[in-house]
């Protein structure tokens, strides 16, 4: 046991180790991406910032040209724009003349700063220093000089950097926030895997240790029989020995294969319309040599007006219905009771087992299911049947219920939803019903086979 539960710790911490390694690296990937959006981002703002003021400039030159004198102004034309409140509209335009062979910019608004030398030949939209600060000019060459306009630029820049910021404060939060909810999604994903992971090597161990008994023993029967001489008896009771364990093993190994066919199918086998009383009927009569050798009566009840009829495999009905009444019979006292009823209640159809065996105790109804779990010490089967069962009855929409019996040992009742096929059945004399010759017959020929009864236990 210490050594599964320290298996069990590594192959946990692997796992969560996995888990944070999967979601650091999608972190990771996250903030690369985000990177590269904010670049783009911040160079489509600028860009964007830059074209409304160049449409600014362009409209203000547009205006002033119209106005200026034969030659050029000479002087201040004064302010055009409003003072700068902190909106792009808002930053004022100042305008500079540059005369023809001129060396220096005349200002024409009194507000303009003296532009550089470098400047003086501006065109395209320039970002230039003027005055210690950042402007944005254009200009356009007329016959006796250069009109230039330009505005502070440092609302630009001023944007630009409250937009860093905000990435800078959200994209850590993201990140973080990310990085949690990949780890909970990593880990959410993973448990179901873990868990079948363990439940695997669980089932791995029991089996092993399941068929590692019968081996042993035919082992054992094997090499007494050949370490000394015997007489024919002795050697007939070797035999029998070595038969009875291969049966067992052969039981198990027939169990082993039908959860992992039915844990492996892609796809169900052929699934129609079944009788679950005639299915009843079929199985009980195989049953009754089991019953009857140890004194056990075994009896069918059907109830109720509807057709008892469910759209599922007929195979896995059988095996599920077999499991059960396999169950019942191996834990039923001698010369004891079974009872079988099968029920249309509503819109379900409802069949349930009852014994007069030990019953199930509360604290082992929720394991009874569990592959290789026994709740009882009665020799025989491995803890495989109701497993098997259970798995039916997921697999066909059905509810398990399982509580105490009147007979005094285990209520076994399972229901599914009840099909109403719309031709199959007719109602006659007020309420009687007549069954479907044809469903019958069909449901008769698919559970009438030479199987024998199932390895089940109780749990």
């Amino acid at each position: 046991m210490s050594v599964s539960r320290d298996r069990a710790d590594r192959s946990a911490r692997q796992v969560r180790t996995h888990v944070h390694r999967v979601a650091l690296g999608a972190t990771l990937l996250a903030l690369a991406l985000y990177l590269l959006a904010c670049f783009v981002a911040d160079l489509v703002a600028v860009d964007r910032l830059n074209h409304e003021v160049d449409s600014r400039l362009v409209a203000r030159l547009h205006q002033v040209i119209p106005t200026l004198p034969p030659g050029g102004p000479t002087g201040t034309l004064g302010s055009y724009s409003p003072q700068f409140s902190g909106d792009f509209d808002d930053a004022p335009i100042v305008l500079w003349w540059v005369p023809a062979r001129g060396t220096r910019a005349v200002q024409l608004d009194k507000d303009a700063p003296g532009l550089p030398a470098n400047a003086l030949e501006v065109g395209r939209p320039t970002d230039v220093t003027v005055g210690g600060r950042a402007f944005r000019l254009t200009g356009t060459k007329l016959v006796d000089g250069r009109l230039i306009a330009g505005t502070n630029a440092e609302q630009v820049r001023t944007a630009l950097s409250t937009l860093l910021v905000i990435e800078a404060i959200l994209g850590p939060l993201a990140l973080v926030i990310l990085y949690g909810a990949a780890s909970v999604i990593g880990r959410s994903a993973a448990a179901p895997v873990e868990r079948a992971r363990r439940r695997q090597l669980e089932f791995t161990a029991d089996a092993s240790h399941e068929l590692r008994t019968p081996l042993s023993v035919i082992e054992a029967e094997v090499g007494l029989a050949l370490k000394a001489k015997r007489s024919a008896p002795e050697y007939r009771l070797a035999l029998e020995q070595i038969a009875g364990e291969s049966q067992r093993l052969r039981h198990i190994v027939e169990d082993l294969l039908w959860l992992a066919r039915l844990d492996s199918l892609p796809a169900a086998p052929p699934t129609g319309a079944v009788d679950v009383a005639s299915l009843v009927s079929a199985c009980t009569d195989r049953f009754m040599a089991v019953a009857d050798r140890r004194g056990i009566t075994l009896s069918v009840t059907e109830k109720g007006a509807a057709p008892p009829v469910v759209f599922a495999p007929a195979e896995w009905l059988d095996r599920l219905v077999s499991v059960l009444l396999d169950n019942a019979c191996r834990y039923a006292s001698d010369n004891g009771q079974v009872r079988v009823t099968v029920s249309a209640e509503g819109e379900r159809v409802v069949l349930v087992v009852d014994d007069s065996g030990p019953g199930i105790s509360e604290a082992d109804r929720e394991s009874i299911f569990q592959r290789f779990h026994r709740a009882s010490d009665v020799p025989g089967g491995a803890g495989l049947g109701l497993s098997i069962a259970d798995a039916v009855v997921r697999a066909t929409a059905g509810d398990w219920t399982v509580t105490k019996a009147p007979l005094g040992g285990a209520r076994i009742a399972v229901s599914w939803p009840r099909h109403r096929p719309e031709h199959a059945w007719t109602t006659l004399n007020g309420g009687g019903r007549q069954e479907g010759a044809a469903m019958r017959v069909s449901a008769r020929q698919a559970l009438d086979t030479e199987a024998e009864p199932s390895e089940g236990s109780k749990g």
